[in-house]
């Protein structure tokens, strides 16, 4: 819904109070967000992205591991309502997605929703949700990192019969010492993500027409061993399996944003980012569905138990031959390094913004002139992410995933409340329909699938939350730009 209102009222600012209480709740005026837009240490990112192109990136961060492997760890969970999981998983993603698109055309900036929360909610909620976007682009990158060496192996014994000792594609508690692949996916990720945003930007939309093609095909193969009869006992483990089996899901589903942490390199953010978003998880919801209903309808739901690479299987199991299913996994191979690729790209860039507004140490903003990327940034992020796929099993590194990018959903869903009673006037190039109904919705939904996850999840999270307030307190809340630096009481005018 287009909505093009008269220019906003300047939003009165003043030097920052010194008190513990001000500076927890200090706001960074959304225009003067926009207008240090793209700028970093020693150089500035680009605006080289395509509304095509950010697109494609929000596909391909989102479109990957969920179904080419966590579809294994569901089905046992809910059995053939899975498909029903993922339409939960899916309409929880639709309502923050409506959020997200209306704050990424009214903010267009780096960050995401930690950006979204500074404007709104004040410096330590932004942060919290800063904290957990590290949690959810971070893990995110090590679980999909994990995935893929599942299928790399698949791909190998198809082609030249051999694979990767279990000693090297496995983490410690899985039979192995180090995840080799999960490492090695990382690593390339990054020289591609050195070369620049747009050099990088064409890789993935080479990479994301793959695993359209690799799924579509499946699709085709598989409806040949349809059995009607798979569907017989709907819903075995009642409705608190689909509930838990829709928490997970929910992983599919992360990476739709991450074309909203590319704000300040696209060339029409304000125009572009709304439709990517919602273009994106159309494409996705669609492809998840349908690929669902097939593979259930081509195994009895119990034969999912323990097979990560199940779609790759299904194919050699009604195709009698190990060609499709090799071919399936030469395009997961590639499909899901795309999202390692754009899923780190997310994680510089709200890291970006976060040492930008000196919360995080100035290294992480350090832009190169040459390509116009933050290089040391995306080394330590690729380094530590590529740690975390050697050493860690997949399944805790998606629930911990999940739950991290839920409370991230939940805080832009009030975001944008709090922005159309603070700021009615502001001009949005998108805005959700119904007023305040599907942010509520969408707020309730992440807060439903939250209490889904078991109790350790909850354990991680919250410690991992403590560590967050602990290193906030100690360094981000005294080092803050707006702690250190008085801005003039007229926001800078919008680029």
């Amino acid at each position: 819904m287009l909505d093009h209102g008269a220019a906003p009222p300047v939003e009165e600012s003043t030097a920052p109070k010194t008190s513990a209480l001000s500076a927890l709740v200090r706001r960074k005026p959304v225009e003067r967000l926009v207008a240090e837009g793209g700028q970093g240490e020693g150089g500035s990112l680009r605006r080289s992205l395509s509304m095509w192109q950010l697109t494609m990136i929000s596909i391909g961060a989102t479109l990957g591991t969920g179904i080419f492997v966590v579809l294994g760890d569901a089905v046992p969970k809910a059995g053939p309502a899975v498909t029903i999981a993922f339409v939960i998983a899916g309409l929880t993603a639709l309502f923050s997605a409506l959020s997200y698109a209306e704050l990424a055309g009214s903010i267009p900036v780096a960050g995401s929703s930690y950006s979204y929360a500074y404007a709104t909610m004040g410096e330590l909620v932004a942060w919290v949700c800063g904290w957990c976007l590290v949690l959810e682009y971070g893990v995110s990158v090590a679980a999909v990192a994990v995935g893929w060496g599942e299928y790399l192996n698949e791909l190998l014994d198809g082609t030249i019969g051999v694979t990767i000792p279990a000693l090297l594609s496995s983490a410690p508690g899985e039979g192995g010492i180090i995840n080799l692949p999960g490492l090695i996916v990382v690593l390339l990720a990054m020289v591609f993500l050195l070369g620049g945003a747009r050099e990088s930007a064409l890789v993935n939309t080479i990479m994301v027409f793959v695993k359209i093609a690799a799924l579509v095909l499946f699709c085709a193969i598989g409806f040949m061993g349809f059995k009607s009869g798979n569907y017989k006992d709907f819903m075995p483990l009642g409705m608190a399996g689909v509930s838990a089996a829709g928490a997970s899901l929910f992983f599919s589903y992360i990476g739709f944003d991450a074309a909203s942490t590319a704000g300040e390199e696209a060339k029409d953010p304000k125009r572009d980012l709304p439709r990517a978003i919602m273009l994106s998880l159309l494409i996705v919801t669609v492809l998840y569905v349908l690929v669902a209903a097939v593979a259930v309808g081509a195994w009895n739901w119990k034969q999912f138990e323990g097979s990560e690479a199940s779609l790759a299987a299904i194919m050699n199991d009604v195709s009698g031959q190990t060609f499709w299913g090799t071919l399936l996994a030469l395009g997961a191979v590639i499909s899901i390094a795309s999202v390692v690729l754009t899923v780190l790209y997310g994680q510089t860039r709200v890291l970006f913004a976060m040492s930008r507004d000196g919360l995080v140490p100035k290294v992480f903003a350090k832009v190169s002139g040459k390509t116009g990327t933050p290089r040391v940034n995306t080394v330590i992020v690729s380094l530590f992410c590529g740690a975390l796929a050697s050493v860690i099993p997949l399944g805790k590194l998606v629930d911990a995933t999940s739950i991290g990018t839920l409370f991230a959903f939940a805080l832009v869903n009030i975001a944008v409340v709090m922005l159309r009673y603070t700021r009615p006037d502001m001009p949005r190039t998108f805005k959700v329909a119904l007023g305040p109904v599907f942010p509520v919705l969408g707020f309730l939904f992440c807060v439903y699938n939250m209490f889904s996850l078991d109790r350790v999840t909850w354990v991680v999270f919250g410690c991992w939350m403590a560590a967050g307030l602990v290193f906030y307190f100690l360094y981000g809340m005294r080092r803050s730009r707006l702690a250190t630096a008085p801005y003039p009481a007229e926001a800078p005018a919008e680029k």
